[in-house]
């Protein structure tokens, strides 16, 4: 009997044993945890390397270092008002852009005469590299706000404007003439059949067209800018502040994270969109 004891219990404990393994692993498989977890060994790994090595904090400056810069930028230095001014910068050009391109790419795509002579146009512009156009820019439009707001918005508009166009083209023919058959009108149609269908491709547009805006405006700033990120930046190396370099740099790496999760996010949501 007590022999019969032993071996349920035993069994129990072995059954659980795979339960918590399989749970262990699923942890570490997580996608989040594997992606924080690197993260996290990479800076422990820096930490203690820079700090057994001996390095001159001139040329690598261990992680500690960089976050007490970094506190001390946002609470002393102005760096929240060089942030807000670069993301100001970004955002702005980027809706400029998103609403141009979005427009001006349905008109191309719904138009054959209008994709004919815009074909060139882009073909011409869109490979040519848009750092080459900031002396001209600067010619033109000075280098205050006009000027950041201009190259922000000619960094996103070719990916937006050529991605519209494709989105609508794609669109499933049939759609279209089902909505024919019910009377639609031509605005009817672009406005409830080619954009709609077309709202993904717009999207990965907007993906690309976002972090072109973000290295464009960073780059104008080091060259021209007084105020924002670039300029914070360029004037930390210049009197060789290593840890306030690196601190723009984690800014600037925040922001990127934040700005592709929350475009993964939206992705996420329209194809749920998308499908029901």
């Amino acid at each position: 009997m007590m022999s019969d004891q032993h071996l349920a219990g035993s069994t129990h404990v072995n059954e659980g044993q795979p339960v918590q393994g399989a749970g262990l692993k699923a942890f570490f498989d997580d996608p989040r945890v594997l992606g924080w977890g690197s993260v996290a060994l990479v800076l422990l790994i820096w930490e203690v390397s820079a700090y057994l090595s001996g390095v001159s904090p001139l040329y690598l400056p261990r992680p500690s270092q960089i976050v007490v810069a970094l506190v001390a930028m946002f609470l002393t230095g102005g760096l929240a008002t060089d942030l807000g001014v670069t993301l100001y910068r970004i955002f702005a050009g980027f809706a400029i852009a998103l609403v141009v391109g979005t427009l001006l790419g349905v008109w191309i795509a719904t138009s054959a005469r209008v994709r004919a002579i815009a074909d060139m146009f882009i073909a011409a512009l869109y490979p040519l590299p848009k750092v080459t156009l900031i002396p001209l820019l600067i010619i033109w439009l000075g280098t205050g706000g006009p000027f950041m707001l201009t190259i922000s918005a000619l960094g996103a508009i070719f990916p937006i404007l050529i991605n519209t166009v494709l989105g609508v083209r794609q669109c499933d023919p049939g759609l279209v003439l089902a909505a024919r058959d019910l009377g639609a009108t031509k605005q009817q149609i672009v406005r409830k059949v080619l954009i709609p269908s077309a709202i993904p491709a717009i999207f990965a547009g907007t993906r690309l067209g976002l972090g072109v805006s973000i290295i464009l405006v960073v780059a104008a700033e080091m060259v021209v800018g007084k105020l924002g990120l670039g300029a914070r930046l360029y004037l930390s190396g210049q009197i060789l502040e290593t840890e306030q370099v690196f601190a723009v740099l984690i800014v600037l790496a925040t922001l990127g994270i934040i700005v592709t999760k929350t475009q993964d996010a939206i992705d996420i949501w329209l194809g749920r969109w998308r499908i029901t």
